[in-house]
């Protein structure tokens, strides 16, 4: 993707943690007004009623909608239900509800549409699994089924029966995530049918799965290229390849193996850029350049006005979304975000704000001692310059102050 597309070096989740990224990716809001700011379950992780998403969007304009993969901002646990994917705007969906639930690889369970599809895999539940009633949360004891694989051959044809028409696939691959209840439950949470090239490699099984399961994945992105070019439709067709956080290390894996963060500091869970700035390519033949790199400073949140803009149509009003289509295109004026705004309430909670190449850091929330950086010299934000640049501290405070709206749900812990 990146020698035939575009490659964003400078380009952020919506959070740290998969719900609330994913929030921000489908509502086109930061973390301090979405209505889905933590991983938290149940009513509480579920998009509000009226929101508006993407896949709504797109819809209205004529373009058949798809979810593949993981959802998690909306539950068929109770108090969740509203905001199911086919109740979002998604005239299909094929997947998970929740983050539990996609933990495990080889479920007994998925959903299409509304109905439950059951698989041929055995799972021992965990610790937590009395909580749930439409799966079992858990490690697979029989192995038959694998999610993953199900997901792109689903997603494959998918494609295939919508290609004479406009069509929006979030096709939300589970890989390279844990299966947390796994690693608990057996040391191993990198859940994969064999560990493929590395299998003689002389390292740790966590290890070779790691890395199996991202070849399995770039494979599959690989079979949904050359599908859209047999089809003919690739010169239609924007592909946007992203992740919803950092690099994690809840597989029972050495991550420092891999170095995935590369120069940047932090992991999932963390607001320096290691735990938000990700990866991102953007794939469209005959429009988009091909083996060029843009340092434009985009987030999740920009898919909305993005979606609106290529599809032609008006984006909701009062959203934290720019189009980044002149980027893409080459035409017109690119517009600049004047900051970007992330929150999170986990480990103590801390929030973050980056404003041309000035990043602050503030944990606690709202009290927390805040840290600077400069992070056009200072990338892997080792130097804290907020003692010798109060004026910008000041800022800093403004912006966080600015972009936190309260919600009666979403307090920081004493």
């Amino acid at each position: 993707m990146a020698a035939e597309g575009m490659k964003f070096t400078q380009f952020y989740a919506g959070s740290t943690v998969c719900a609330p990224s994913r929030s921000v990716l489908m509502t086109g809001k930061h973390t301090g007004r979405c209505s889905v700011r933590g991983n938290a379950g149940g009513s509480k992780q579920a998009l509000l009623p009226g929101e508006t998403t993407v896949a709504e969007l797109l819809k209205g304009a004529g373009y058949s909608t798809a979810l593949i993969g993981k959802w998690g901002i909306g539950d068929f646990e109770p108090g969740g239900e509203h905001a199911l994917p086919t109740r979002e705007g998604f005239d299909y969906f094929f997947g998970y509800a929740n983050q539990h639930h996609a933990h495990n690889y080889y479920p007994d369970v998925l959903f299409r549409n509304e109905t439950r599809v059951p698989l041929r895999n055995v799972v021992e539940p965990s610790a937590n699994a009395s909580s749930f009633k439409t799966f079992t949360s858990g490690a697979a004891s029989r192995r038959i089924d694998y999610s993953h694989d199900l997901f792109a051959d689903e997603a494959l044809q998918w494609v295939k029966d919508q290609k004479a028409g406009p069509f929006f696939l979030y096709l939300a691959l589970t890989i390279p995530h844990a299966n947390n209840e796994g690693t608990r439950m057996t040391g191993d949470g990198a859940e994969v049918p064999d560990h493929g090239i590395y299998a003689d490699k002389d390292w740790p099984k966590q290890d070779k799965g790691q890395a199996a399961m991202i070849t399995r994945m770039d494979k599959d992105v690989g079979r949904l290229l050359d599908l859209l070019k047999e089809l003919g439709i690739a010169e239609n067709t924007l592909v946007i390849f992203s992740s919803d956080n950092g690099p994690h290390n809840e597989a029972g894996h050495n991550p420092k193996r891999f170095n995935p963060s590369g120069p940047l500091t932090g992991m999932k869970r963390t607001l320096t850029e290691g735990g938000i700035r990700v990866p991102t390519i953007m794939w469209w033949p005959g429009t988009v350049k091909a083996g060029v790199t843009s340092d434009h400073v985009g987030y999740f949140g920009d898919l909305m006005a993005t979606a609106a803009d290529l599809a032609g149509i008006g984006a909701p009003a009062d959203l934290d979304s720019i189009s980044f289509a002149p980027t893409l295109t080459g035409k017109g004026t690119q517009k600049q975000h004047d900051y970007l705004y992330w929150e999170f309430y986990e480990q103590g909670s801390r929030q973050a704000v980056r404003f041309g190449d000035w990043k602050a850091i503030r944990e606690p929330m709202f009290t927390g001692k805040m840290k600077l950086y400069n992070l056009a010299d200072d990338l892997a934000e080792r130097h804290d310059l907020a003692a010798a640049k109060p004026e910008l501290v000041k800022k800093a405070v403004k912006l966080m102050d600015e972009a936190h709206v309260p919600d009666e749900r979403w307090q920081v812990r004493k």
